[in-house]
């Protein structure tokens, strides 16, 4: 079951919330783990008791005292996640649930949690279904207050049920509206035997577009079922193609994910408060593996080095800037340079991302810069190509500015100016009631015509 399915918008997800505002005490966790095992086991029956084995399994190593029973409940997670990374058979969101096991493994080890002794409680944790296949990665830390929060649970900490269904809505227009239609674009491009250079460049951006609001629109829609439920997660995204550096970068992508290798292997390996030698070795095995945790194929092996690569080259220039007393430089004319940068890279990764055959990643690349085999000088093609550029240049002009904060800018003035006025606030309620209901309108009827609607981070 996915999000932007009717099934789920008008059958499933009101049966939720209606129970979840009935069911109270000690229930509400049962119900949450009851509902989200029928939520994994829609789309993957034969895989559920895999997850509820692996939840069993760390729930009572956790209780047992010795190292031993301590390597066995993060060992036994990665190596079932291996295995199946390396087989052809991969059960749905295993990446995810997997790294929320070990890391509570971890942390009660470490001290930082205390041991959830209720297995409902915990499986609720693991399963919760809002960011059960595709993140954000949330960690025990972040929700054991509201897990073992008081009998009557409220929407008191932070969110509002108003706020999750606008956050939730926005992400399915992001999703159904953006990335679906992007993708549409960039399959039919990709399957022309040829093609100009600006239809190349279209295609790229198209990519790296629609992985961003496929994957930030599920974090959003994420975000807002766990404020409808009472929960706070974690963002996942900031405005990551607003980035100067690639350090910035990701900063600002898949957030959390960052954050778990950062705290779970980096900074355990030593982080960067090591020798250069050791240093380089800790930034090429965080970023082999977050490769590795995408897929098994070459083509994330090499996208996730490429970063490392990268990090290590932006590291050496702050290194030699600062010897030399210099500095990497200021000024307009330099941010957009830096800014080019970035951009130039990201797309370049997301074509070997998007790509598990390398040669046809090799040359995505080079139609880029205007040579290679996808490169054509046949008119049809070329007319083919240019009608697909001018027929989706509307979307493409919407997804770049929507993937800055600019429209969030300006919404924030308009909200400014609007409620200075005697019926302000409640002519903005109505706007955004309006405006929600439409994105809502909009997306149905889209989904109901259409057939291209996958979420791109469930094979993770």
């Amino acid at each position: 079951m996915i999000f932007s399915s009717i099934t789920f918008l008008y059958f499933f997800l009101p049966f939720v919330l209606l129970l979840n505002f009935i069911v109270r005490g000690k229930g509400r966790n049962l119900f949450l783990f009851a509902v989200s095992v029928l939520f994994y086991a829609w789309g993957e029956p034969e895989f559920v008791f895999l997850m509820l084995a692996e939840i069993v399994f760390c729930f009572f190593l956790t209780g047992l005292k010795g190292k031993a029973f301590y390597a066995l409940s993060v060992i036994v997670p990665f190596a079932v996640l291996a295995f199946f990374k390396f087989s052809d058979i991969f059960p749905i969101g295993i990446s995810f649930y997997t790294f929320q096991l070990v890391s509570y493994c971890i942390d009660v080890h470490r001290g930082r949690v205390e041991r959830q002794k209720n297995l409902i409680t915990f499986a609720a944790y693991v399963t919760l279904f809002p960011q059960l296949v595709a993140g954000p990665v949330v960690r025990y830390s972040d929700v054991e207050e509201v897990l073992n929060g008081s009998n009557e649970r409220k929407l008191d900490n932070g969110v509002s049920f108003e706020y999750g269904v606008m956050r939730f809505i926005l992400g399915l227009g992001k999703k159904v509206m953006l990335a679906n239609v992007l993708g549409e674009f960039a399959a039919e491009v990709s399957e022309l035997s040829g093609r100009g250079l600006a239809a190349s460049w279209c295609y790229a951006i198209a990519v790296a577009l629609q992985i961003y609001f496929d994957f930030s629109g599920y974090s959003d829609m994420a975000i807002g079922l766990g404020a409808m439920l009472g929960f706070r997660f974690p963002e996942n995204f900031r405005y990551p193609f607003i980035s100067g550096s690639i350090g910035e970068f990701w900063r600002r992508w898949h957030i959390t994910l960052g954050a778990w290798f950062r705290d779970y292997v980096y900074i355990p390996l030593g982080g960067s408060r090591v020798g250069t030698v050791r240093w380089i070795f800790n930034i090429l095995t965080v970023w082999a593996f977050t490769g590795l945790w995408h897929g098994a194929e070459w083509n994330f092996i090499l996208w996730g080095l490429m970063f490392a690569l990268l990090l290590m080259f932006e590291k050496a220039v702050k290194k030699i800037c600062k010897r030399t007393g210099g500095s990497p430089g200021d000024g307009v004319a330099f941010g957009i340079v830096r800014h080019a940068y970035v951009l130039w890279f990201v797309l370049v990764s997301f074509l070997i991302f998007h790509n598990t055959d390398l040669e046809r990643a090799a040359l995505d690349i080079a139609s880029l810069m205007n040579f290679g085999g996808l490169i054509t000088d046949d008119k049809e093609l070329l007319m083919v190509s240019e009608f697909m550029v001018r027929n989706s240049f509307a979307v493409l002009a919407v997804g770049i500015v929507a993937a800055t904060p600019l429209p969030a800018m300006l919404w924030r003035r308009f909200c400014g100016r609007i409620e200075v006025y005697k019926y302000g606030k409640a002519v903005l309620q109505v706007t955004e009631s309006l405006a929600v209901a439409g994105i809502l309108g909009l997306c149905t009827a889209y989904i109901i015509d259409g057939s291209f609607n996958p979420f791109l981070y469930f094979r993770f």
